[in-house]
């Protein structure tokens, strides 16, 4: 069957909206069909099923909401997909962005008060959109006298037909008590407790790295992210999984066993039935906690149970790390290191000396193989951002054979990469300049710096939220009235997802941060971009540690922050004037760690190029 053309995409969704059945009522129709980019499940990165907004407008980033009238067509994303959107829309002509985040832009809600006749229906998935994004909607939307209804079927889903891909459903692995360091048993133990302690009788689980993390499991139904399609409902006496039992080879169902962990299997659709029956179930004072994070679909399941919709209490176990997934996440980083500093060390090389020929697929493939040489090595952690010149302005720019250019020694070249070890999950930003940076590009990478070592060497209090320390990372820039559109730091996974709530350092609150506290990761990655012309982003991940302060006010506690990524910055793209003597010691003090840990890596005449630009790139900096 030949494919859909776009236009016809579009002809063919407002047709099903005209004749959609709301409320049981046959023809009624929408007046607007609102699409978002979640799954299920709410995942951040989509498996081919589940790329609903990508098959109606082309529109490939991780983030964004299309809202379809019979008219108009906008999607709403933010600052690292403004560009993107624009040459992505297909048709162009049909798409308007919405640009989230800046003054101007109005939201969701206020855009469709504005363009629809009065007492509108609009539509939705239920199962697609988190009940926080479900109720904000639906306040502003009833209270303008217009309704917003869940369908009875996806209708993105019917436009796309036997076109749309099948749904993954690859095998479920262990991973081993050496590199989780607590049985899926205690975890689960724990949950109880909480449980007991706010009187709920059944603790949805709908996150699937929360439902990965619990288990001590792990698969690949999402390209980059290690986990697989399942629902948890964990019962003060039973654990039920939803998914094909056969799906976990035997080695995974033994560690279940032997951690203690008895489980009850169901077919993965029978998770909103279920959970119906536990709602119908419930006596007055039982609880059902499903956070608010999960789908308005399983809220509705709950019917009139009463509801405990904090996050669970899996989201803060997973994001503070015990201390074998500490010194796994180091041990990750340190050989992840290992592969950027080969792959610089080639780069530089080849773009100099001009031996070869090497473009931005080429590179991230060079870097891949590097990678693959190291020890736990599964695969990436995210498609590999390799971006030169204007391109690096795409903040999480994708090369294809049809933007694919040479890496040369006369732009910019900005590298955002990472990896799945068995033991830790890495992400890693760096820019480079392989020829001479002018004096603007060279003051943007040094405010850049700045920035990202003044969060790094900050000390702040005990269970303070990320959203309070952003700022200093902004400072530098804002002196100057530069700025960069997207979050200054993101949670990171132990072998789970590269981005990991619920916390984060961002100039948007994140309203479920539970507070910093020790052992948790988080990327420490300001940037700026000129549209156009060049990106520059520096990106370390760092773990939260206790801070040695003379004081300790109302014995509050103190922390700050323990850079794990070892990866010299290119110290020739920095304007010396303009750094502090506490920025010169604190990039020399660094550098001296990358070389004293890596240089015992780098021996062999097999490493001696990368040991050779490894000594040259961590020279100290001097005024």
């Amino acid at each position: 069957m030949a494919q859909k053309t776009s236009a016809i995409k579009l002809v063919k969704l407002r047709e099903l909206m005209e004749a959609a059945q709301v409320g049981g009522l046959k023809g009624k129709g929408i007046q607007a069909l609102v699409v978002s980019s979640d799954d299920a499940h709410q995942s951040e990165y989509l498996r081919d099923y589940d790329k609903r907004i990508r098959f109606i407008s082309g529109f490939t980033g991780s983030f964004g909401t299309a809202i379809i009238t019979p008219n108009k067509a906008m999607l709403w994303t933010d600052g690292r997909y403004y560009m993107q959107a624009i040459a992505e829309f297909d048709p162009p002509e049909a798409w308007t962005l919405m640009k989230e985040g800046l003054l101007n832009t109005p939201t969701r809600a206020a855009w469709l008060i504005s363009n629809l006749p009065p007492k509108s229906t609009v539509g939705a998935d239920a199962n697609l959109i988190s009940y926080t994004e479900w109720a904000v909607l639906h306040t502003s939307l009833t209270a303008a006298g217009h309704c917003l209804m869940p369908l009875e079927e996806n209708l993105i889903d019917k436009v796309w037909g036997d076109e749309q891909p099948a749904p993954t459903a690859n095998i479920v692995l262990p991973q081993p008590l050496q590199f989780s360091g607590c049985s899926a048993g205690k975890k689960i133990k724990l949950c109880r407790q909480v449980m007991n302690k706010n009187n709920v009788k059944a603790l949805v689980i709908s996150a699937l790295d929360e439902v990965a993390y619990i288990l001590n499991l792990r698969g690949s139904d999402i390209p980059y992210n290690p986990v697989f399609f399942a629902y948890v409902i964990l019962t003060l006496n039973e654990l039920h999984l939803f998914i094909d039992k056969t799906r976990l080879i035997e080695e995974a169902q033994q560690q279940l066993t032997n951690e203690e962990v008895n489980v009850v299997y169901h077919p993965y659709g029978d998770v909103h039935n279920f959970l119906k029956k536990i709602a119908n179930s419930c006596a007055n004072d039982d609880k059902i906690w499903v956070s608010n994070g999960s789908s308005y679909a399983l809220h509705t399941d709950c019917g009139e149970a009463k509801k405990h919709t904090k996050i669970t209490p899996i989201s803060v176990m997973k994001a503070v790390k015990n201390n074998i997934e500490i010194e796994g996440m180091k041990a990750a980083h340190v050989r992840d290191s290992v592969a950027l500093v080969k792959y610089f060390a080639w780069l530089e090389d080849q773009v100099k000396n001009k031996k070869n020929t090497i473009t931005e697929i080429s590179g991230a493939t060079q870097l891949e193989k590097f990678r693959q040489q190291q020890e736990h090595f599964i695969g990436l952690s995210f498609p590999t951002i390799s971006s030169v010149g204007p391109h690096g302005a795409i903040i999480h720019y994708l090369p294809t054979s049809k933007t694919d250019v040479p890496i040369t020694d006369e732009e910019i070249y900005l590298c955002d990469s990472g990896a799945q070890y068995r033991d830790g999950t890495t992400d890693v930003t760096r820019t480079l300049h392989f020829g001479n940076p002018s004096s603007f590009e060279r003051e943007c990478f040094t405010r850049v710096f700045k920035g990202q070592c003044r969060l790094s060497s900050t000390i702040f209090p005990l269970m303070i939220r990320g959203n309070y320390l952003d700022t200093l990372a902004r400072e530098n820039l804002w002196n100057v009235g530069l700025n960069y559109l997207h979050g200054t730091g993101h949670g990171i996974g132990s072998y789970l997802n590269v981005h990991e709530g619920p916390i984060g350092i961002s100039w948007k609150p994140y309203p479920d941060d539970p507070g910093l506290q020790p052992g948790m990761f988080l990327s420490n990655e300001p940037g700026y971009y000129e549209d156009e012309k060049f990106g520059i982003r520096l990106e370390n991940i760092e773990l939260i540690v206790k801070a040695n302060t003379s004081y300790n006010h109302k014995n509050r506690g103190f922390l700050t922050f323990e850079t794990v990524t070892l990866v010299p910055i290119q110290t020739k793209l920095l304007d010396v004037s303009l750094l502090t003597d506490n920025e010169i010691q604190y990039l020399n003090n660094y550098h001296t760690k990358c070389l004293n840990t890596l240089k015992p890596l780098l021996q062999g005449p097999e490493n001696a190029q990368a040991l050779e630009w490894l000594e040259r790139e961590t020279q100290p900096l001097t005024k």
